[in-house]
């Protein structure tokens, strides 16, 4: 005995019967489509201690093969109630200048190629005692990677030099490469402007007390403590250090997608430059 012969015994249509059950097999179906979706997105975000917010979770959901509009997974994250970390201002200090120099970016914050546009800054970070530490890096301006990256207990003129030096020697020395960064006795000293122009760095100064001449370093600052750093508390100065590089070389610079790149890593966005080049 068939369901279309009990269906016409009882004077029901067949028609409407399959459409219902059709239209609730599919219904099924998207729930456990978009049940899978949501689980991945918790779990990116989670894994990420809470930082993504809606922009970069569509990028890190590419990764994974899934293609949404950034304006779904808004709206997804927001059933889940996630939402990413709140950033914290980043306060300017400057340093008493010795020799300023002119500003050559003009908030005009993109290169044509890698070693063309260098910016740097330093900010401060402190052990679970208090202890004060910094950190000096330098960002490449092409596609936001950290060229080089190094901590010290010191905020002075020999940081900022051997953080320079590092970054000069493990790019095989360019040459002509716009040095941007704001006007902190670091930057200003005699021993550190030498060092530029004797190998061929051209010095370029945000003006005083103006921290959007230098935005990039301010937004990677800002990415580096609120996704990582502020989410621990180091007991000592070795494992500070240690944990900053690994966040800095393997996760910002190899995974972690940058809108400024497309929604690219600045490695993969270097990658793609050398291939095609």
């Amino acid at each position: 005995m068939g369901v279309r012969w009990l269906l016409r015994r009882l004077s029901f249509n067949t028609n409407s019967y399959y459409f219902y059950i059709n239209n609730k097999q599919n219904k099924a179906k998207k729930f456990l489509k978009k049940k899978v979706i949501l689980d991945k997105i918790s779990s990116i975000y989670h894994s990420n201690n809470g930082t993504p917010g809606y922009r970069q979770m569509t990028d890190e959901l590419h990764k994974e093969n899934v293609f949404l509009s950034p304006n779904t997974v808004y709206f997804y994250m927001k059933e889940l109630n996630l939402k990413s970390i709140t950033r914290r201002k980043y306060h300017y200090e400057r340093g008493e200048a010795h020799k300023v120099f002119a500003n050559l970016l003009g908030q005009n914050f993109t290169a044509s190629k890698p070693n063309e546009k260098w910016c740097t800054d330093f900010t401060y970070l402190h052990l679970e005692n208090g202890e004060k530490h910094y950190n000096c890096s330098i960002l490449d301006l092409y596609d936001r990677s950290i060229v080089v990256s190094i901590c010290s207990d010191k905020i002075d003129a020999k940081l900022a030099i051997l953080t320079l030096k590092k970054a000069l020697s493990q790019e095989n020395y360019p040459k002509g490469v716009i040095f941007h960064s704001d006007q902190g006795s670091q930057y200003t000293s005699k021993a550190f402007t030498e060092f530029c122009a004797n190998n061929s760095i051209v010095q370029s100064m945000s003006k005083a007390g103006y921290p959007y001449d230098n935005a990039p370093m301010e937004r990677f600052y800002n990415t580096l403590k609120v996704e990582f750093y502020y989410l621990y508390k180091f007991r000592t100065s070795k494992i500070l250090y240690l944990c900053i590089d690994d966040f800095i070389y393997t996760r910002y610079n190899h995974s972690r997608p940058h809108s400024f790149n497309n929604g690219l890593s600045p490695k993969q966005k270097r990658f793609n430059f050398i291939k095609s080049a």
